[in-house]
């Protein structure tokens, strides 16, 4: 029998699922629901097209809605078209045609729930204010972009990945730069105190004003700037971008499937709900976070790309079993890379984790070579079963891939002694005998013995 899947939302997780459901089953009648004119828009991006890294925001679409229409002989992706509701029980969808306002109902066997996720809107108000921008789509890219032209000094509100982005993007393009964090320190969701310090000292030297346990409370604007009140005082600039997190875009389902406290779908190894016809994945998903075996909020790109695939995979039988994840990430910052896996020491701790550190910073290559730089390293373990819990990585040198390495660690439940002593290839091009991985895991070890004593 014809089966017909309902998919809400395309962006990487629907576009993922749909691809991989009709490489499996061209013949499958689908119907794609999103309610923007576009799909697949690689947010992670923006920043580039900001600096000027990338010259045309078009180019970080990966998919069109007839590429995908050309997968299969059902196949309608429905651009701006608002799904209402979703009737888990009679198995039926309520869409709406933004153009026109009409409104119709369509019946499906399975459903794939990919509607990603909101920019968290902070309790501030005036938040919506013209010159106070988010920062998640093409269309917010666009505006930044026009609105920044006659801004010389702009804002951002948020000390994550999106916000140290952007304040790296505008003082390369020599604009006046202030950077609002609240009370955590920057990026403490990747990396503990003293590599956000050195990060927050980077983008001082580099002209980013840092306006650290700083709680904006309100923005005001006139026709050229933004006034924004906050806990320590009045900041003006021309411009303000705010980037505070992001968070699930699940009330289509509340009621109808098991959620988390934060909205956040749960989903079984195979990417379905509670409703055995509702599949989910990407944004609107928790992972399952290795580290600590609990589900988490991720919001990457990454996981959405594997879990949409899995999805896609396994609406006609359990093919593909999700691994979980670390949550792995990097941030490219000035001439420096970070790369991070799993948790950090403080967040071990936070999920009362009996977890130490070890910290080490050590040249990548040996000193007889004609250069090289420093890596600093901070490997974070449980101290019960030397489990490896995660790591992060600061340097000039490409150590992404490093981050990799340690999350299939992770993912393998590997512990420190198995670090010390992994196979590593030796060429002083790239290492030392002693690969800086063994040396980290090295020293891991004598801490935990140490400590046995």
């Amino acid at each position: 029998m014809l089966m017909k899947v309902v998919v809400v939302g395309c962006t990487h997780a629907g576009t993922a699922a749909v691809r991989e459901l009709l490489t499996r089953h061209p013949e499958t009648e689908v119907d794609v629901f999103e309610r923007r004119e576009d799909i697949s828009f690689l947010s992670c991006g923006i920043a580039l097209y900001l600096e000027g890294t990338v010259g045309r925001l078009e180019d970080m679409f990966y998919a069109t809605p007839a590429s995908l229409e050309a997968l299969g002989a059902k196949v309608h992706v429905h651009l701006k078209h608002d799904v209402l509701s979703i009737d888990a029980a009679d198995h039926r969808v309520v869409a709406e045609d933004l153009a026109t306002g009409q409104q119709q109902h369509y019946q499906y066997d399975k459903l794939i729930m990919t509607t990603g996720s909101y920019p968290v809107i902070p309790p501030i108000s005036g938040v919506s204010i013209p010159r106070v921008l988010m920062c998640k789509s093409y269309d917010d890219a666009r505006k930044i972009k026009e609105s920044a032209k006659d801004a010389d000094k702009i804002a951002i509100v948020g000390g994550g990945y999106i916000g140290v982005e952007l304040a790296e993007a505008y003082s390369r393009n020599h604009k006046q730069v202030i950077l609002i964090n609240g009370v955590s320190p920057l990026l403490s969701h990747y990396v503990d105190l003293p590599l956000s310090k050195e990060i927050a000292s980077v983008l001082t030297k580099r002209g980013v004003e840092l306006k650290t346990n700083t709680i904006a409370r309100h923005f005001d604007s006139d026709a050229k700037h933004v006034f924004i009140q906050t806990d320590q005082g009045e900041i003006q600039a021309d411009l303000a971008v705010v980037c505070v997190g992001f968070r699930p875009m699940t009330e289509l389902l509340v009621g109808q499937v098991e959620m988390n406290p934060d909205g956040a779908i749960h989903v079984n190894d195979y990417m379905q709900t509670s409703n055995p016809d509702i599949y989910a994945a990407g944004d609107a998903v928790a992972v399952h976070f290795n580290p600590t075996g609990k589900d988490a909020y991720a919001p990457l790109a990454t996981n959405a790309v594997r879990q949409g695939k899995m999805a896609g995979a396994n609406i006609f039988g359990q093919n593909i079993k999700y691994m979980g994840t670390q949550a792995t990430s990097a941030l490219k910052l000035y001439d420096h890379s970070l790369a991070v896996t799993g948790l950090t020491l403080a967040h071990a701790k936070r999920n009362h984790l009996p977890a130490a550190s070890v910290t080490m910073t050590d040249d990548f290559r040996p000193p007889f070579m004609p250069h090289t730089v420093k890596i600093t390293m901070v490997l974070v373990y449980d101290t019960r079963d030397r489990r490896i819990l995660g790591a992060q990585f600061y340097s000039e040198y490409d150590i992404a891939n490093a981050a990799n390495l340690i999350s299939v660690m992770i993912q393998n439940r590997n512990t420190i002694d198995q670090l010390a002593y992994v196979d590593m290839l030796f060429n002083p091009n790239y290492d030392k005998p002693w690969h800086y991985l063994n040396l980290l895991g090295q020293l891991a070890v004598m801490q935990a013995d140490n400590a046995k004593v």
